[in-house]
């Protein structure tokens, strides 16, 4: 009778698991999703953040040999697909409406009011920009704050079926409720192994954001020089 009592008490994590209540699996389940999902998206969004940067790199390296916005448009055309590229050719397609080309083939220059105008498109661009490289970013905000409270859940299961074991034994020893604090432990456990490492995931990505916001802020400012380096303000 020893050794079956012996043999039934959890020896590992995953015999754990497999001895607690439905509802138990089912939040434990439910975090394993969780956290398979944050982490794709985690590894996804450090590609994407890297392939971002390095094609960046070259292309704001090329751009600051431009003497014309013209040429900066030409180089944003055979560049590789990155922010500033795009948010080149929308001023480049936002300045040929605004001033069309004169009798004499000249572009004509911008007013104040134009330049405003060129400022807004810019600034709508670099949200659309932030908008597409953050994608699925605060899902890992989410993540972080939902696993907890789901955790939280079934520690109080847990602590249920403690209680539980207390009132079929009559008695409140380490054996009546030693299986239900087991229980409340491992959903602890699980929630905060999902939500750890989504939240540092998002505060990362989430200040890297913010950095490529001022980054184009000053690239906005650039552009513009380079119309009144140009003559065109």
């Amino acid at each position: 009778m020893i050794l079956q009592a012996g043999s039934a008490i959890p020896s590992t994590a995953t015999e754990l698991i497999m001895s607690s209540s439905l509802p138990t699996k089912i939040v434990l389940a439910v975090l394993a999703v969780l956290s398979l999902y944050s982490w794709a998206i985690m590894l996804a969004k450090w590609l994407e953040f890297r392939r971002v940067a390095r094609r960046s790199a070259g292309f704001l390296e090329e751009f600051s040999r431009a003497t014309k916005l013209d040429q900066a448009g030409a180089m944003a055309k055979r560049a590789q697909a990155n922010p500033y590229a795009r948010v080149v050719l929308r001023a480049v397609e936002f300045v040929h409406q605004i001033t069309p080309l004169g009798l004499d083939g000249k572009a004509g220059t911008l007013s104040s009011a134009q330049v405003e105008a060129l400022h807004l498109v810019l600034e709508s661009e670099f949200t659309a920009e932030r908008d597409r490289i953050g994608q699925y970013v605060p899902s890992l905000a989410v993540i972080g704050s939902a696993s907890p409270l789901l955790g939280l859940f079934g520690t109080v299961l847990g602590v249920i079926n403690a209680f539980l074991g207390i009132a079929a034994k009559g008695a409140g020893n380490l054996g009546a409720v030693a299986p239900g604090v087991a229980e409340a432990l491992t959903a602890t456990a699980g929630a905060l192994a999902v939500a750890v490492p989504a939240v540092f995931a998002y505060n990362v990505f989430a200040a890297r954001l913010n950095r490529l916001d001022g980054q184009m802020e000053g690239f906005a400012a650039e552009i513009i020089a380079l119309l009144a380096r140009e003559g065109r303000i």
